[in-house]
């Protein structure tokens, strides 16, 4: 029978869902297969790296902003409310990716950081574009 941490670790890496928590200062601490495959970056790329890894250059001050405001208050605005928003590939594409975002917390309630899951949704998001520019020509 396995421990509780190594069914967890299996259960994190195993996920369909790209799987990212990063701690209180931004640090990406753990970075499942499913997070590989979306963003491009092996566990050893990104672990130790900040959350700007993966943010498009003009959405970093808003998320940062929010980023603030939630370990600040202790509250989401989105929390557990899939959002659309974009994410950069290792190779410099854009995506098009739907988020969930918790704020982790130890057992006296404070909160250590955020877990965020993600899907990459490019294709559909596309799709949806195509046929309403197509509808309105």
């Amino acid at each position: 029978m396995t421990d509780q941490s190594e069914l967890d670790a299996r259960i994190l890496n195993d996920a369909a869902d790209a799987l990212i928590y990063s701690d209180r200062s931004g640090t990406i601490t753990r970075w499942n297969r499913a997070s590989t495959a979306l963003f491009g970056f092996s566990a050893n790329e990104a672990l130790g790296q900040n959350l700007d890894l993966i943010i498009p250059e003009h959405l970093r001050a808003a998320h940062w902003k929010g980023f603030e405001a939630a370990l600040a208050s202790g509250t989401m605005k989105l929390a557990g409310k899939p959002t659309l928003t974009r994410a950069l590939h290792k190779s410099g594409r854009k995506l098009y990716i739907e988020m969930t975002f918790a704020l982790v917390r130890d057992t006296g309630g404070a909160v250590q950081g955020s877990v965020a899951m993600a899907r990459d949704v490019t294709e559909r998001v596309e799709r949806e574009r195509a046929a309403r520019l197509a509808q309105n020509s």
